[in-house]
């Protein structure tokens, strides 16, 4: 499965950028995705549209 290797840190913007690592720690909660590292996850399914918009809502 891929890799998302995340920023360090998040930048605030109003919708949150896809390498957010407040996303794919969103994404990991919701079993989207599995955390290897503090700043590396490993995507486990196909991550719908929904789910990914929601994870980057404010």
């Amino acid at each position: 499965m891929p890799v998302v290797r995340t920023k360090k840190k998040c930048c605030k913007s109003s919708t949150r950028c896809k390498k957010c690592p407040v996303v794919w720690h969103r994404l990991a909660k919701q079993g989207y995705a599995e955390r290897q590292d503090k700043r590396t996850f490993e995507v486990t399914g196909k991550v719908d549209k929904k789910s990914f918009k929601a994870a980057r809502a404010r």
